[in-house]
């Protein structure tokens, strides 16, 4: 006697088939919603970077009055993210196509927007925290050097772009600019520097986001060597590009000591994530 086909099959269980294909349907429908209902996250990638000892928009960065400075060779370069705006919806298919991608990041928009319901509201808060950061940037580079900001004036000029964590490197770069390694030489040891962090006016450095994806901005743009703040550095060896070497700072201090043992050569005594 022949095998029953497929089709006899189901006209023997009509009752199942009818149950099989109805709860087929709403499970279908339900995962096609899914993916296109607007999730809580922002898609994020490496963004600019800039050379704080250079110009930006045609204008010096870093300006410096009521003390001698110096002309700099080398580079440090604060890095960026670019993410996702405030509004921008992103679907579960967004975030399922950026997962597993190196060069994207899917945050928590909590993270990336912290405050702000509007476009307008985020800029203003991102403008706040950039004035914040370059103010403590002086402040902590005059405490460092040892001049009292009556007489040293410091000038910072960074356009579109927002945010606390230049810090760092902003500091870096007075001191570079009025200083040097102390030596007479360049703090950079004529390397393409770059990092993160933010700074407080007493040297200490703090945390930020997106570190992976600087780093990559940073080997992008010729940069060797990427400062980061200590308790990120499991982010940051997520991903590192090859050939760029992580140095940890918990305060200026860390950066600067770091950065003078690089320029004489002393690679041994700079400490690694």
């Amino acid at each position: 006697m022949p095998a029953p086909t497929l089709t006899a099959l189901l006209s023997r269980t009509p009752g199942r088939a009818r149950t099989l294909a109805v709860c087929a349907a709403p499970v279908v429908a339900l995962f096609a919603v899914a993916a296109l209902v607007p999730l809580p996250f922002s898609l994020a990638q490496p963004g600019s970077t800039v050379n704080v000892l250079g110009t930006d928009k045609g204008k010096p960065v870093i300006t410096v009055e009521g003390t001698g400075t110096r002309a700099t060779k080398g580079e440090l370069r604060m890095t960026t993210i670019v993410a996702t705006g405030p509004h921008v919806d992103v679907s579960l298919t967004d975030v399922v196509s950026n997962w597993f991608r190196t060069d994207r990041a899917v945050m928590p928009r909590d993270s990336v927007y912290p405050v702000g319901d509007s476009d307008q509201e985020v800029s203003e808060h991102n403008a706040a925290e950039m004035k914040e950061s370059q103010a403590a940037a002086s402040q902590a580079a005059l405490r460092y050097l040892r001049k009292s900001p009556k007489d040293v004036k410091i000038g910072l000029s960074l356009a579109d772009i927002g945010g606390p964590s230049a810090g760092l490197l902003f500091t870096l770069g007075i001191i570079d600019r009025i200083d040097g390694d102390g030596r007479g030489g360049d703090l950079t040891g004529g390397r393409t520097i770059a990092g993160t962090g933010t700074i407080e006016p007493d040297g200490t450095v703090g945390a930020v986001g997106g570190v992976p994806l600087k780093t990559q901005a940073a080997r992008r743009d010729g940069a060797t060597v990427f400062l980061v703040p200590k308790g990120e550095c499991s982010d940051a060896r997520a991903n590192l590009p090859k050939g760029l070497r992580l140095v940890p700072v918990e305060k200026l201090g860390d950066a600067v000591t770091s950065l003078r043992a690089l320029a004489s050569g002393r690679e041994d005594e700079v400490p690694a994530c």
